[in-house]
């Protein structure tokens, strides 16, 4: 592959380490999913090598993830403790719903934040942590200064703004939890694309962060982006997501929108937001609530 990037992990871990004391950074050249990597090392941990993973839904639940086949890997004496792992190239990359997530080495930015979680909810984790992502790639400096550029598609993409209910996907979201000893350790997932992408099992019309940060390299988009998902993490484990209702529909990218959801009932109508628990609200006749890892929500893209 190309010579590695230069990453500066000493610096990421002077930003991160007041945040998450005991926190490390480490960098791969190439793994077959981050996501899988931190979970194997938990379940090492906790005890049972077998250990359910799960992700959080709405409605406070733990659903189980898909499952999986544990492999071994070289194991740290503290691997319950924090740690943002960082992925050149992932040859394996989980999506949601059990889609893969493409990704190049040096065009893509992929990396997983593990850390002992213990929320009073976990019902909209997802949605906090794209507007997290969101706001560090894309500030608004007041209320209604600007457009907004990136916006968040329910209920875990970061997608590139093209007009009222249309854009392309920048990038993707997948949580994950497992148990360690007493506690739950939570597994961010995240890949986003930096550079133009053009991969065979890619879908067309893929948005990348160098069309608003002209050309910026994964390692500067980590460096955007490792602290405020942290304090957006950390905040979410004491209040929630109903703080950020408020904030999520600046950019919610399917508000107002027609939409099509597909469930055990398929249903059509108008998205008008989302609730205090990160549910997708959808007027079709009656007020539907769309809850996480029961449907999806397709929206149309550019030119398609």
């Amino acid at each position: 592959m190309a010579d590695h990037l230069n990453w500066d992990a000493q610096a990421l871990w002077r930003q991160l380490d007041p945040l998450l004391p005991g926190i490390s950074v480490e960098v791969l050249g190439r793994v077959a999913s981050t996501n899988t990597r931190l979970l194997e090392r938990a379940r090492a941990r906790g005890g049972p090598p077998d250990a359910a993973a799960t992700r959080p839904a709405l409605l406070d639940t733990l659903v189980p993830a898909p499952a999986e086949n544990p492999q071994p890997h070289g194991r740290r004496a503290a691997d319950a403790s924090p740690c943002l792992l960082v992925a050149e190239e992932q040859t394996g990359g989980r999506g949601r719903l059990g889609r893969n997530w493409v990704s190049r080495a040096g065009s893509s930015l992929t990396f997983s934040l593990s850390l002992p979680l213990a929320p009073a909810q976990w019902s909209g984790l997802s949605l906090a942590v794209g507007l997290a992502l969101a706001q560090a790639l894309d500030p608004l400096l007041a209320p209604h200064e600007g457009p907004v550029r990136l916006g968040l598609k329910w209920p875990n993409d970061l997608w590139l703004w093209d007009g009222p209910g249309r854009g392309r996907k920048l990038g993707g979201i997948l949580i994950e939890t497992v148990s360690v000893g007493e506690q739950r350790l939570c597994v961010v997932g995240v890949g986003l694309n930096v550079l133009p992408m053009d991969l065979d099992g890619m879908p067309p019309g893929q948005g990348s962060l160098q069309e608003l940060h002209p050309g910026v390299s994964p390692p500067q988009v980590l460096a955007l982006v490792a602290a405020p998902l942290v304090r957006a993490v950390l905040r979410f484990e004491q209040a929630g997501f109903s703080p950020l209702v408020a904030a999520y529909a600046r950019r919610d990218l399917l508000l107002g929108q027609a939409v099509t959801t597909t469930a055990p009932e398929a249903l059509e109508g108008v998205a008008e937001g989302v609730d205090e628990q990160g549910a997708l609200r959808v007027r079709s006749g009656s007020l539907h609530r769309v809850l996480s890892g029961e449907v999806s929500v397709r929206l149309q893209a550019r030119g398609g």
